[in-house]
Parts: C-alpha cells; sequence; structure tokens
C-alpha cells in the first residue's frame, strides 16, 4: 500500500536560520536544506538547530534511496515572538504542503521547544513520525560549565534572568541610598515577584500585543495610535504615584496588603485615566472601521471607571487610617467616599450596560434594514 509523498519537515521555532543566519523560510527541497545548514553552521557550529536540518537530509535520504517517494523542508519561527513565529510555521507550512504536494509528516526537531508546534502541524497534515536530534556532549563540569554559558549567552534566555536581577539589584542600591534601607529587601522581592507574576500569568504576552496594536494602528493611521501612546504615559504616571504613599507612610506594622492599598490609593486616578483614554481610542477606532463591533466596547470606559471606584473604595476600608500619620483622609471622611464612590462605581456600571443594550438593539434593526434592502 502506497504511503503518498512524506515530507521530511525540519522545525526552528527560535527561527535560528533566521536571526543568525540570514537564511528566509521556508527551504524547500535538499539542496535548500544543506545551504541552511551550512550556512547556520559557518555562522554559529554549536547551534542544534544544525545537526537537526543535517538529520532531516539523513532520513530524507534513506527513505529515497528506499524508493519513497519524499519531500524535505525546513521552516522557522520567530526568534522573539513565540506567538507571531507559530503563526508564521502554520503559514509556511502550507506553503510547502502546496508546492509538494505531500500526504503525510516526518518531524525533525531538536527539542522539546520545537515540539511545542506539533498540534499546528497536525491540523496542517498527519504527523506519522517524530524524531528529536540530541547532542551528545561530555558529562563533566567543564561540560557542563560550558553548557550553561551557552544557554544564559542566549538573549531570550539572558532577558528573562538578567534583566530582572539586575533591576533588584539597582533599586536596592537605589533605596540605599535614599536612606531607606528598611525597604530595599522589600523592593527586591517585590520586583522579582512581579516579574515572575508577569511571566506566569502571560502579562509578556499581552505587553507584546499592546506593542503590535501600537504599530498597526500607526501603519493604518489610526486615532487609537494617539491615546495608546497617551496611556502608557499615564500609567507610568499612575505607578509613579501609586509609589510615592508607599514611600511616604512606611511602616514596620504594615503588611503587603497595606502596601498594595497605598499603591492603588495613590495611583488608581491615574491608571481609571489611562484605561478611560484607551477605550475612548478604541471606541474611536471601531465605530470608524468596524461599527457592527461597537455594542462590544462602548461598555469599556463604563466598566473601567467602575472597577477603578470600587478598588479606591476598597483600598479606603482596609487602610488603617486612625494610624497612619498625616494621612490626608480623616476617618469619618473615609466612611463618606467609601459610599459616594461605591455608589457612584454601581451606576457606572449599570449606565454602561443599558447603553450597550441600546447600541446592541439599533446595530440589529440596521442590519434587518440592510437584509430587506438586499431581498
Amino acid at each position: 500500500m502506497s504511503l503518498g509523498r512524506t515530507l521530511v519537515l525540519s522545525v526552528d521555532r527560535d527561527d535560528d536560520i533566521g536571526w543568525k543566519a540570514n537564511i528566509e523560510s521556508p527551504a524547500i527541497g535538499r539542496a535548500a536544506c544543506l545551504k541552511a545548514a551550512n550556512t547556520l553552521a559557518l555562522v554559529d557550529p554549536e547551534d542544534s538547530d544544525v545537526n537537526a536540518i543535517f538529520s532531516a537530509v539523513k532520513i530524507f535520504d534513506e527513505l529515497t534511496a528506499n524508493g519513497e517517494e519524499t519531500a524535505i523542508a525546513l521552516v522557522a519561527g520567530n526568534h522573539l515572538h513565540m506567538i507571531e513565529g507559530d503563526r508564521r510555521i502554520a503559514t509556511s507550512l502550507e506553503q510547502v504542503i502546496n508546492e509538494t504536494q505531500a500526504t503525510n509528516c516526518i518531524l525533525v526537531t531538536d527539542g522539546a521547544e520545537d515540539e511545542y508546534v506539533i498540534p499546528i502541524i497536525q491540523s496542517k497534515i498527519p504527523v506519522s513520525s517524530i524524531r528529536r536530534v540530541i547532542v551528545n556532549q561530555m558529562p563533566n563540569l567543564e561540560g557542563t560549565y560550558y553548557i550553561l554559558k551557552k544557554f544564559l549567552d542566549d538573549p531570550k534566555v539572558s532577558r528573562m534572568v538578567f534583566i530582572p536581577l539586575g533591576l533588584a539589584m539597582m533599586l536596592y542600591a537605589t533605596a540605599y541610598l535614599l536612606d531607606y534601607p528598611g525597604i530595599a529587601t522589600i523592593i527586591v522581592v517585590g520586583v522579582i515577584g512581579c516579574y515572575m507574576l508577569y511571566k506566569g500569568f502571560g502579562f509578556d504576552e499581552i505587553v507584546h500585543g499592546i506593542i503590535d496594536a501600537l504599530r498597526i494602528s500607526l501603519s493604518r493611521g489610526r486615532f487609537s495610535f494617539v491615546t495608546y501612546t497617551i496611556t502608557i504615559l499615564l500609567i507610568i504616571i499612575g505607578f509613579t504615584q501609586g509609589f510615592l504613599p508607599v514611600l511616604m507612610y512606611y511602616s514596620t506594622d504594615f503588611g503587603i496588603i497595606h502596601y498594595l492599598m497605598l499603591f492603588i490609593f495613590g495611583g488608581i486616578g491615574w491608571l481609571i485615566a489611562a484605561g478611560l483614554v484607551m477605550s475612548i481610542g478604541i471606541i474611536i477606532d471601531v465605530y470608524m472601521n468596524e461599527r457592527e463591533n461597537l455594542g462590544k466596547v462602548i461598555v469599556f470606559p463604563f466598566f473601567i471607571t467602575a472597577i477603578g471606584f470600587i478598588l479606591y473604595c476598597a483600598s479606603l476600608s482596609i487602610l488603617p487610617v486612625q494610624d497612619i500619620p498625616n494621612f490626608p483622609i480623616t476617618p469619618a471622611g473615609v466612611a463618606v467616599q467609601v459610599l459616594y464612590f461605591a455608589i457612584f462605581g454601581i451606576i457606572s456600571a449599570i449606565i454602561g450596560m443599558i447603553l450597550q443594550f441600546f447600541v446592541n438593539k439599533k446595530i440589529s434593526e440596521l442590519r434587518e434594514q440592510e437584509i430587506i434592502e438586499v431581498m
């Protein structure tokens, strides 16, 4: 029984062939793959992708010698942005399949990271076998040190390790220079903890998404580019204003929750303003270009305001105002502000929901009218 045409596919998810060797992906055919491997080997002879590509060529030669109908290709992702890289792999694989007319695939990778793309490949073509190429290393201390050195020389790894540690050390030194030695450890632990949460919750992908949105809005001449820029500035001001009360009302009797509430108390106004500016820009863009989706975004400023007011109320409710010297709000004033801001937050959310209902209703009526006119 014929297996059809087998594609021997080498995957370079972090795009070392493009980043280091300036080879465009996809590379289709034995000659193109060998050229990519040789070029990468001359640039970085110790890159494991070189071995993976040569292994793919070896498998291709063996299958061809056995009389099978085969093809070979090399696809790469993105060195810095994994999401964009995976999308690029999917697009490149479609091109490879169209050109080679392959019916099944043998996947060749150099490690577990490349194997994350297996679901993407399986969605395009059946995977009949997976070959993981592992380069043998000397199991002694010198070899281990060398491997770690090469590992830390990788730009992706160095950004993940050196940047948070370097920033924490700088803040530690700054706290001592400003004569706040008591909070130096808190700052360092807080920075490292925030970075771990930043990576753990995938906020880095959100930041990349914001950067991509800025680039797209600028290239398409959309109004949101201006509001995104203002939003970033307001967020920076908000974080600065949030840390000022933490430094001003520092006390050894406070816990992490109290410091968090002080941060919210100081910066929430600016952060609400940032959210409102960003949501207004989104609403204007949607109204100008995708009016049918207006109902989904019209509620943003109202919900942002409601959440901000509720967080402000929570900060005032939890903070021991009576024990904080020179706090700008008295305990009696706290009760009044909590009441008013809670009511305003609820009213804002309700107004947003009502407005969203009427906007969705109006859009539905316009769609029905367009359908009737077409008929």
